[in-house]
Order: C-alpha cells, then sequence, then structure tokens
C-alpha cells in the first residue's frame, strides 16, 4: 500500500496521490520490465517474459475512502485499491525481456526492442506482433520530437539528395502492398510523426515508417546512418540533434551533417547516464550522479541544476514537476525551484530497480511507477484540491507560490488567482493577521468592497443584499463583526496554550502564543487595516449602492479610532455617505464638525450653517475649549486660528455659493462679529449663480457694520459697473461720514501744527479694518472719479467740517470756480493746486483771480506775497502787465515786485518778437513757393522730329504734348490716360511731394 512521507522540511505540497495498482503475476506474467504511457491513459507494459500488456485506466477514478495509513498533516485520501484496472489484452513478443517500448500515436503503431531486435505492432495490439529481421544487435531506439517546425530540417529533403545508395533503399516490406506504376501506395504524412533513431552497435541510422492507407502496409527506410559511440545507454533525439550517453559521457550528433560533439565527459566513477526529455519546455535533462542538468536542443544547459537526494533508476515529469525514483520512493522536485515538494513511499529500501512513466504531453494526469513485482498509478491531485490542502495547513506562502506558478504556466486564470488571494485574505483575517489578510485583499481583482461589510456593521443591514454568498471553499468562518473576530481568536489562542502545555501541538501562530495580544491592541489593528481596504478600495470603478457602503462604513471605522483628520477629511470631500446613517452617529459622539462637512457636501446647507452657528456660540461662550487658546498658553508665537474663526470661514465657504437670500441674511450677522472680513466675501462671492438683491442686502447690513456697508457699496459700483446715483451718493455719503468721524478722532488725539490742518492721508484708527488705504484717501478718490453721485447731498454733510479738499472737489462738481481757488488758495495753502486748477478752467482771468487772491485774502490773513510771486513767475507771461501792476499792493516789497515785473516784461518783449519773427519767416517761404511755381510754368521744352512720347514711344511732331515735374515728356492721350499726378516712372506727386530747392527753402 502505498503512502505518503512529510517528515522533510522541503515537502510542502501534495501534488499526486495513489490512485490504483496492478499486480501482473495475477495475470501469469513475470517481472515488469519497461514501461510506457499515453495521452489517453492506456499503460504499456512489458515483462521479463516477453510479453506485451495493454492496459486501461481513468485517471479520475475517485479513491476509496476507507481509513488507511496517511500523512497526519494532510487533507487528503491516498488509499489505494487493487482495482479498476482493465487488462485489455496481452501479446507475446518472444522469449527475451521486453526492453523499450516506443508509442507512435500519430499513426497508432508501437515499436518494441527485445533481445536486439525490432518488433512491430498496432496500438491496440489487435494486428499480430511482427518482427523486423533486416536489423540485429540493436541497443536503443527513440522517436524523434520536434519543438517547433521552424528549428527542425526535413530528412526527406537531405537522403533524396544522397541518391539511391544502400542508405535510401527499402529494406523491408511487409504485407504486400497494392503497387501502382511499381510503386506502393502508401499516407505520406509529415515527416517526424514517424521517424525514429536506432543504435546498431557503433551505427546510428535514422529510420522511417511508412504506413499504408489499409494500415496494414508498412514500410521501414533507412534515411541516414552515421557513425556512433560504442556503449550507448540513452538517447533522445529532439529537433536535428541527438543526444547520447555513455559511460564516458554525453555527446551532441547532428542529424543533418552527421558531426559529434562532446557536451560533457563523466567523472571515473559515476553512475550510469540517464537522459529525460522534458515534453513540456522540449528540453532535455542530463543525470551526472545525483545532479539533473537542462540543456536545450543545442546541448547549451539553461537554467539551473536541479539537485536529488540519490542518483535516481528513472525519472519522469509532470507538469512543472521533475519526478524520481529509487529505493521505493518517489520524489517529486520543482523545476524552476528545484526544491522537493514531495515524496512517495511506495516500498522499503532495496526494493530493486524502478521505471516512472509519463504521459507524452508533459502535462497529463497519469504517473506509473512499475516495480519489480507490481504497477502503482498516481494521479495528479486537481490544482483546486491541492490549493486547499495547502490552505488547511496554513501554508499561505507556498499556496501562492503555487497559485502564480500555474498562472505563469497557463494552468489557471488572473481570475483564479484573485480568488486565492481573497480566499487567503479570510483565512489570515479569522487568525488575526489583518494586516497581511488586507494585503491579500488587495491584490485580489476580483473581490468585492461589499464582502467585507460584514465585518464592520452587523447584518442585517442596509447593505446586506450586497454581500456575496457562497463564494468561497468553505475553509473560514462566516463573516462576523470584527469584535466577534477579535473575540473568537483570543478564545483560540487560549485554547491552543493549554493544549500546548498538554503537549498538543496547535495551528495557533506561535507568537500569539508566547506573547497574547490584548483584545484592545487587536480591535484597533483590525479597524486600522480594514480602513486601509476601504480607502484604496474607494479608487476603484464601483456601483452607486457599494460606494455608499464604502464611503458610510469607513466613517463608522474612523469614528472608532477617533480620527477626527479623516472624518472630515472624507466628509467634505466629494463622498457617497448616507447621511441618516451617520447623523446620530455623529451627533451623540460631539463630532459636530464632521457632521457639519457631511452636510454641506450633501448639499444640506440649512443644517451645516445651523451646526457652524452653535460651534462658533459654543466656542465664545467658553462652553467647548478653543484650540486657540490652548496653543496660546503653550507657546506665545503660535498663530493658530480660533475655533470661532474657523466656524465662520467653513460657514462662509457655504454662503459664497447659496442662492438663497433669506438664508444668507439670517446667518451674515453672526459672521460679521467674527470676522467682517467674511462677510464681505459671502456678499461678494462670484460663485453663486444667482446674485442676491442689493436693496435687500444694504437694508440687512448692520449700521454699526459701516466698513461691511461701504465695501459692499465699492464691489457693486467698481466691480459690477453699477451705475445706480442711490448706491454712488450712498456710497459717497458713508465714506463721509467715516471722513468727518476719523477726522474729530483724530483732531482730539493730536493738535494740529500751526494751526493747519493735515490733508494728507489718515489712517483709520485700529488694526482691523477690511480696507487698507485711509478712508480720506478713498473718499477723495471716490468723488473725483465719480459722476453719479448727488454732490449737493454730501456736501450738505460735510459742510460744518474740515475736510476742505473734499469740499473742493464737490464744489469743483458744481462748478463753483472761485470757492475752488478760495480753498486750494487760502484755506489749503496749495499753491500748485490753485495753479493746476487755473490751468484746468484755461482762462488767463483766473490766474489774475488767483492773484487778487493772493494780494487780498482778506477776513484778516495777511497777503500771500511768496505765492502770488510764484504764480507771476510761473505764469506771469500769460497776464497783461498793466493789470498786474494795477493790482500789486502796495505794501508788497520793492525787490520781489521788480524782479518779477522785470521777468514778465523781458518776457512779453521776446514773446513779441518771436511772433514777428515767425510772421516773416512765413511771408518769405510763400515768396519762394510762388517764384519755384512761377519757374516751373516758366520752363520752355524744345520737340523736334526725333522726340519720342516716353510712355508710348509715338513721334511726338505737331502733336500735342504734356510734361511732369520729373521731366518725362508724354503725348495728350498718355497724359489723359496716366492723369496729372502720377508720371510714366510711376511717382505719384500727390503722395511724395517733388521739392526743388530755392533760395530759402531746401530738401
Amino acid at each position: 500500500m502505498a503512502t505518503t512521507t512529510n517528515n522533510d522540511p522541503t515537502t510542502t505540497r501534495i501534488v499526486i496521490e495513489p490512485l490504483l495498482t496492478f499486480d501482473p503475476t495475477l495475470h501469469s506474467h513475470t517481472s515488469i520490465k519497461s514501461i510506457a504511457t499515453n495521452s489517453q491513459s492506456f499503460i504499456y507494459l512489458g515483462t521479463s517474459s516477453g510479453s506485451l500488456l495493454l492496459l486501461s485506466i481513468n485517471p479520475d477514478t475517485p479513491n476509496d475512502k476507507n481509513p488507511s495509513t496517511k500523512d497526519p498533516n494532510s487533507t487528503l485520501d491516498f488509499d489505494v485499491p487493487s482495482r479498476n484496472v482493465l487488462l485489455i489484452k496481452s501479446v507475446s513478443v518472444g522469449d527475451s525481456a521486453v526492453e523499450t517500448v516506443l508509442l507512435l500515436d500519430e499513426i497508432g503503431k508501437v515499436i518494441i526492442l527485445s533481445d536486439g531486435f525490432l518488433f512491430l505492432t498496432d496500438s491496440g495490439l489487435v494486428q499480430p506482433v511482427r518482427k523486423l529481421g533486416f536489423l540485429k544487435g540493436v541497443s536503443f531506439i527513440t522517436k524523434r520530437v520536434k519543438s517547433s517546425e521552424s528549428e527542425c530540417s526535413d530528412l526527406l529533403d537531405f537522403s533524396s539528395l544522397e541518391g539511391a545508395g544502400t542508405s535510401s533503399r527499402i529494406l523491408s516490406r511487409l504485407g504486400g502492398g497494392v503497387r501502382v506504376n511499381g510503386v506502393k501506395d502508401f499516407v505520406q504524412k509529415s515527416e517526424g510523426d514517424y521517424v525514429f533513431a536506432a543504435v546498431v552497435g557503433k551505427k546510428l541510422m535514422l529510420i522511417e515508417l511508412r504506413v499504408g492507407k489499409n494500415d496494414k502496409e508498412v514500410d521501414l527506410m533507412v534515411l541516414k546512418e552515421m557513425q556512433c559511440i560504442d556503449g550507448v545507454k540513452t538517447l533522445v533525439w529532439i529537433n536535428d540533434s541527438i543526444i547520447v550517453g555513455t559511460v564516458i559521457g554525453y555527446s551532441l550528433f547532428s542529424c543533418i551533417t552527421g558531426q559529434s560533439g562532446v557536451i560533457f565527459t563523466l567523472p571515473d566513477v559515476s553512475s550510469s547516464p540517464l537522459l529525460k526529455l522534458l515534453w513540456k519546455e522540449k528540453k532535455v535533462l542530463l543525470l551526472v550522479d545525483n545532479v539533473g542538468i537542462v540543456v536545450d536542443a543545442h546541448g547549451q544547459p539553461v537554467g539551473g541544476s536541479l539537485v536529488f537526494r540519490k542518483g535516481p533508476d528513472s525519472v519522469g515529469e509532470l507538469a512543472s514537476y521533475v519526478m524520481v525514483v529509487r529505493d521505493g520512493k518517489m520524489e517529486l522536485y520543482h523545476k524552476k525551484l528545484g526544491g522537493c515538494v514531495q515524496t512517495v513511499s511506495f516500498g522499503s529500501e532495496g526494493f530493486g530497480p524502478c521505471i516512472v512513466a509519463d504521459e507524452e504531453s508533459g502535462n497529463g494526469k497519469l504517473v506509473a511507477v512499475a516495480t519489480p513485482t507490481k504497477v502503482i498509478f498516481y494521479r495528479r491531485v486537481p490544482t483546486e484540491e491541492q490549493i486547499k490542502d495547502l490552505l488547511r495547513k496554513k501554508n499561505f506562502k507556498e499556496a501562492v507560490s503555487l497559485v502564480e506558478e500555474l498562472k505563469s504556466d497557463g494552468e489557471i486564470s488572473n481570475e483564479m488567482l484573485s480568488f486565492v488571494h481573497a480566499q487567503i485574505g479570510f483565512l489570515l483575517l479569522f487568525d488575526l493577521h489583518f494586516e497581511e489578510a488586507v494585503n491579500h485583499f488587495l491584490q485580489s481583482e476580483t473581490m468585492q468592497p461589499s464582502e467585507v461589510f460584514p465585518f464592520i456593521m452587523r447584518d442585517p443591514n442596509r447593505w446586506s443584499l450586497l454581500v456575496p454568498r457562497n463564494r468561497y471553499w468553505g475553509l473560514h468562518p462566516p463573516p462576523a463583526p470584527l469584535e466577534d473576530v477579535v473575540d473568537d481568536g483570543l478564545m483560540a489562542i487560549q485554547r491552543a496554550i493549554f493544549l500546548k502545555k498538554a503537549g498538543v501541538d496547535t495551528t495557533v501562530d506561535e507568537d500569539f502564543l508566547m506573547n497574547p495580544p490584548t483584545r484592545a491592541d487587536l480591535l484597533e489593528l483590525a479597524i486600522k487595516n480594514m480602513s486601509r481596504y476601504l480607502e484604496v478600495s474607494r479608487e476603484k470603478e464601483l456601483t452607486l449602492s457599494v460606494k455608499e457602503g464604502v464611503d458610510t462604513l469607513l466613517m463608522y471605522l474612523y469614528r472608532a479610532l477617533n480620527r477626527i483628520d479623516d472624518m472630515e477629511k472624507l466628509a467634505s470631500s466629494g463622498n457617497s455617505c448616507i447621511v441618516e446613517e451617520l447623523e446620530t452617529l455623529l451627533d451623540e459622539s460631539g463630532h459636530l464638525r464632521t457632521l457639519a462637512f457631511l452636510y454641506a457636501s450633501k448639499g444640506m446647507s440649512s443644517k451645516a450653517l445651523t451646526i457652524w452657528r452653535i460651534l462658533a456660540k459654543n466656542y465664545s461662550s467658553g462652553l467647548w475649549k478653543d484650540p486657540a487658546r490652548e496653543h496660546e498658553l503653550l507657546d506665545d508665537n503660535t498663530n493658530v486660528i480660533s475655533g470661532r474663526e474657523v466656524a465662520a470661514t467653513e460657514a462662509s465657504k457655504i454662503l459664497e455659493e447659496l442662492s438663497d437670500q433669506d438664508l444668507v441674511l439670517q446667518h451674515l450677522g453672526w459672521i460679521a462679529d467674527v470676522n467682517p472680513l467674511l462677510t464681505v466675501q459671502v456678499l461678494t462671492s462670484e460663485k453663486r449663480v444667482d446674485q442676491l438683491s442689493p436693496d435687500e442686502i444694504i437694508a440687512a447690513i448692520d449700521p454699526k457694520k459701516v466698513e461691511i456697508l461701504q465695501r459692499y457699496l465699492q464691489w457693486l459700483i467698481e466691480d459690477q459697473a453699477s451705475c445706480d446715483t442711490q448706491f454712488h451718493t450712498l456710497y459717497a455719503l458713508s465714506l463721509a461720514k467715516s471722513a468727518i468721524e476719523t477726522f474729530e478722532v483724530q483732531s482730539t488725539s493730536q493738535e494740529p501744527d500751526d494751526g493747519k490742518l493735515e490733508e494728507t492721508k489718515i489712517s483709520d484708527p485700529g488694526g482691523n479694518s477690511i480696507f487698507q488705504s485711509p478712508v480720506r484717501e478713498r473718499l477723495q478718490i471716490f468723488l473725483q472719479s465719480s459722476d453719479l453721485y448727488d454732490p449737493e447731498e454730501v456736501l450738505d454733510l460735510i459742510e460744518g467740517s474740515e475736510l476742505w479738499l473734499e469740499k473742493a472737489i464737490l464744489y469743483r462738481k458744481l462748478g463753483q470756480e472761485t470757492l475752488v481757488l478760495q480753498i486750494l488758495a487760502l484755506k489749503l495753502e496749495d499753491s500748485e493746486a490753485a495753479e493746476q486748477y487755473c490751468a484746468e478752467i484755461g482762462r488767463p482771468d483766473a490766474y489774475m483771480q488767483l492773484l487778487d487772491m493772493y494780494l487780498d485774502p482778506q477776513n484778516g490773513k495777511e497777503p500771500m506775497f511768496n505765492a502770488a510771486v510764484r504764480l507771476l513767475h510761473n505764469h506771469g507771461e500769460l497776464l497783461d502787465p498793466l493789470q498786474v501792476l494795477e493790482t500789486l499792493s502796495p505794501d508788497m516789497p520793492l525787490q520781489l515786485a521788480s524782479d518779477t515785473i522785470l521777468r514778465m516784461l523781458r518776457a512779453r518783449l521776446h514773446h513779441h518778437r518771436q511772433g514777428q519773427i515767425v510772421h516773416n519767416l512765413s511771408r518769405a517761404l510763400n515768396v519762394d513757393a510762388k517764384l519755384a511755381r512761377l519757374e516751373e510754368r516758366s520752363r520752355h521744352v524744345q520737340i523736334n522730329d526725333e522726340s519720342l512720347c516716353d510712355s508710348c514711344h509715338a513721334r511726338l511732331g505737331t502733336k500735342l504734348f504734356a510734361m511732369y515735374p520729373d521731366d518725362t515728356v508724354v503725348c495728350y492721350k498718355c497724359f489723359r490716360r496716366l492723369g496729372e499726378s502720377t508720371s510714366v516712372t510711376g511717382h505719384d506727386f500727390k503722395r511724395d511731394p517733388l521739392i526743388k530747392p530755392g533760395w530759402l527753402v531746401t530738401r
């Protein structure tokens, strides 16, 4: 009875399991010498008595479920019944042992090597065995295997080039077929399907097997004979290369050229050489003692080497594994990884030589091991069962490795790989390895986020119907809330600790047994990793209902960990949270900010604003701790926004997009109390679809919040280009009133110098102003730039104030020139501004009026001689000297008056003489132009019989002609065509006049 052993730590998988046994002695046959299998699960056994047996077996036959000896760590059943093997037929080949059975499935023939002779029969052993008597002393046979047609040469072409020598003659005809035109009628198949090599002494023959149409006529043709090496022990033919193994070493022969070369030699003391064709990769495994070297068709090593525990008797292949048998054991080694993954024992040491046979596809289900007394059949465990077995043993890394190998080999789909990752994740989750579990969840492309919903919220809930059912192999308990998973896991750890003390091994993690974790730590770790999975899941393409579940349950997890920043980030961003599931939870736990963000993201602005108003009130009243005050106690330099400020800021963000005027006005007041700038941002926001009514906004603004009103009116006028005179007048009045109040505050806090009022910029008191510039500057700029306000109404407001510059601007708007000059010259004593205003008026009498004001200021004020002298110095040429002398005061110092009058007279005389010069120059130019015109008109032109028109080149003779200023002459006809302004040369005298130098004018 066959069993498996997993005592070696390298044995990790159950790849094959015993299926059936066959005892040839029960059928009067002796020991088995050779074995071969095909893809249809037919097995050919060659016995030492010269018989060939044909067996049939179903590799999917279920094995017996009766208890038997097996690996206690395995979940697979290894009972091996001796039935369900069908002996189809037995034929006798001869008296000697059957050494080799060569299957030619492509043509339905079997070639048998026995006692140095070749025998032929059909694959069903129906036809009699026929001896191919022309070959004697055959020691080894093998058929050709092609990796691809492109890498193989056609031997028929090369044999035809050699002529009709001995190597191309038909050596044997069996069956006496029917000739057509002197040639037998055979089925022509592709070369290679029925070509094999035979070693005869020191010769290597390449033989073609031809089968007739009736399948009874067979011909053999030697295609090529090559000199070989003596003592051939093993032989493989792949593509155009024949690899031969002897006790000396391994050599490679070319079936095309016949040339040979040594691959490598064996040591003096070495086991018998052995070659194994790896059907799946189309490579060859060369055995050197207990080391297997994989080479390609050219004899070049590829990949790594396989190191076996002992030199094998025989080697087989099954999918990604190499099987070696010796001393009653069969070991499976992974081709790529090189490690032993399974050991199967079917006898004791010294059991005798064994032979392993596999299906030629290299990826079959059946393996047969022939011992001297019986044949044991193994079937490949289905990949799904292999994975399940590893998962039950909690060998997750090996399970993942197996699945990835199967995926790279194309045996499973990407969906299956994702399925296994998810399955491993759930097993790790119930084993309390939450981080590793989520890592596997994330590697699964098919796992749905809804599958973790039951771990977060108890059933039934809103998303219960979204959870897929019965999708896995039943290896883990049904989903349960994380609290229950942790509690059950802790109970399992406690039981394992108790069992360990009693000497019983368990599957619980050793780290947990040495350092049992606490419930709080496990639960926190579980929630962190589950939230990590949901965070990644948010980036996937999900249905709306699943998105709602992911975001809502993620908020649950954040709240459980009190991750406030993450809660607020999720609530304030685009999310699919269900408000009804969260509002009670967040309200009771005190996470009002998160709730406000959530309301805002769902368009529930009224509820969100109400919460922000409550928060601002609680912070200001001291009911809640303000984070800004806490930081001030720790570090005075820390600039932290207060809780009230944050609440007002978030509320203003909502109001900036709202077009609901009533809701905006409802919350405008408390935001203005916190920060007027935020109020202005709300009122002047361009984000809302429909703008608010200015009249209602102005009426709703608190009269005490003057700056808010002014900033709103400024936005209406400057940014919205409002032409409403009411708004312009209201803005001017508001600025004027604020300017008066500011001026009064300035006046009471400091005495003005020399009794003069400062007309420059006056800063607003306090440092929390909405505006950057002083109010008087803004008032002056607006009064000058706008023409839509009522200046008389503004003037009535500031009439009794000291805002003289503003009054001057208003009087100027009303056209009161005298009052403007009086304010600028006498009140403000700004001579430059007064003179500039006179220049704007543009009349000389304005300067005389200003001079009168300087010399006779009235109201008991001293004459302003310096200002008068400045005026005469700058604009004296515009004044009448006689009027100036009459106006000058007798009290004016003589030296000031004399210098000024002298300069004025000199300037007057200079201006007069300058005018005379210009007048005389103009007359001279006029005379020069008339003289040039006269000269042009009085020029004489002499025309003779040879004179030609410069345009049409006709003789002028007695014809009328014309001459242009550039001296070109044309006939009258051409003159009419060209016109008066353009000559033959193309010169346009209207656009580019021709100036000829005169006595005064030069070019």
